[in-house]
Parts: structure tokens; sequence; C-alpha cells
């Protein structure tokens, strides 16, 4: 009987925000893969965690999910955590499930924490429909996602680093609209927690004197057609 992979949320800053199953879960499996083995030992040891633990990130994943499968298959009972918040958004995760989902090994993911869904939520923005699109790439066929999402209708989130956030407000502003609204959330959970919103005109100011530090998460108002009502054709007529 093969074992089961568990994708596991961890914290994306404050450690109060571990679910208990998490915990629980942690401590039971025979194996944790790992993102940064040194981001994760400090949350490991806090917990009282004490397992083995496989370094598993964007660049060897390729390689170590064959071996991977083999332990599910051998009957191990593996957990997958990212440096912070839920294995395969934003980080590693996807090649790992489908490979397991193919040699018929039980996945499980647990609900927990992630940085999108409380940066959405505190926007202002609606949140009835959105569409998540991470990270955009840092060269060949940003531009033309950029060109993509001039009329896209849903609230966008994107992921960015601080070292490029003024350069992606000042990219926005050019597709979207420099009074596009939005908000830009930062260090989510953490002390320091702070969420800018207005225009992203208003946003990239703020920034620019500022300092620039922590992940940052942007939320985008979708393009809102232009509404013609009947009331203003008749009043069109009428005059």
């Amino acid at each position: 009987m093969s074992g089961k992979l568990y994708l596991v949320p961890t914290p994306i800053g404050n450690l109060e925000d571990i679910t208990l199953r998490a915990i629980r879960i942690l401590k039971e499996v025979d194996l944790i893969l790992a993102e940064d083995t040194r981001t994760s030992a400090p949350l490991l040891k806090h917990f009282n965690i004490d397992k083995k633990v496989f370094s598993h990130h964007q660049h060897n994943e390729h390689q170590s999910v064959t071996e991977i499968v083999r332990f599910l298959n051998e009957g191990q009972n593996v957990a997958l955590i990212s440096d912070a918040g839920t294995p395969g958004i934003s980080d590693p995760g996807f090649l790992l499930v489908r490979e397991a989902i193919k040699n018929n090994v039980m996945v499980e993911c647990l609900p927990g924490a992630t940085a999108f869904v409380p940066a959405l939520v505190n926007s202002g923005l609606s949140a009835d429909r959105f569409t998540f699109e991470g990270f955009l790439p840092v060269k060949k066929g940003r531009q033309t996602r950029l060109k993509s999402l001039i009329t896209e209708p849903r609230t966008m989130i994107f992921y960015e680093s601080p070292h490029r956030l003024l350069k992606t407000l000042e990219e926005f502003s050019e597709y979207f609209g420099h009074e596009r609204e939005a908000s830009v959330s930062r260090e989510l959970t953490k002390l320091f927690e702070e969420t800018i919103r207005g225009t992203l005109f208003s946003i990239k100011l703020h920034f620019e004197t500022h300092t620039l530090k922590g992940e940052f998460v942007i939320c985008v108002e979708g393009k809102v057609k232009e509404q013609k009502t009947s009331s203003s054709k008749k009043q069109s007529l009428n005059n």
C-alpha cells in the first residue's frame, strides 16, 4: 500500500497562523520536503517537530520527483512545505502532485495560510471574481502578459519583490492607467504589516519615498466597462 502526499501550508509570518492539524501531520509523516531547509528549521524546532527533512525546490524538483514518488510507493507518508504559505502557489509543488496522481498516490492538501487571500479581502476591491497572476515574467513574455490583461474585468492579484516593485507599479500605470484603483500589501501577518490603497499613481509616489522591504502583494482593479444606461439614452433623446 502506497503512502500519502500531504501539502501542508505554513505561516507567512506569524507562527500562530499554523493549524493544529498541520502540526500533527508534520509530526506523523515519515519525511518532510522543504523548499529551503534553513528557512524551515526554526519553524519545525518551534513546534518540536523532529523529522527527516529533504530539500525540494525549483532547481531540483525535476530530478527529485521520481525518488520521492518511489518513497511514497514504498508506503512512506511525505509532507511538502514551502518557505511560507501553501505549496504550489508560486512555489514548488505542481510537478510532484502531478506525478503522484499519475502513480495513483493519494494527495491531500490542508487548508491554511496564503498571502493573496488576506491581501485581496483587505484591499477594498471586488473579491467576487478575481484572477491570480502571481509573479510576472521578469523578461521574456512580460510585456505580452501585461497587454493581455489591459481589458481584464476581474480584480488582478500579483506577487512582487522589493527591488522590482517600483518598476512594476510604473508598468501597471502605463498599461492600466494612472487612475486605476489598487492596493499594495507587505509584511502580511508580521509586526510591520501595511496596506497602501489608492490609484496606481498615488501608490507609486508613496513607495518612492518609503523603505521597500518584505514581500509584496499587489491587487489591481479590473477594467470597468463604460456603462450606457437606458435613462441616459432617453435623456439624450429628449435633449
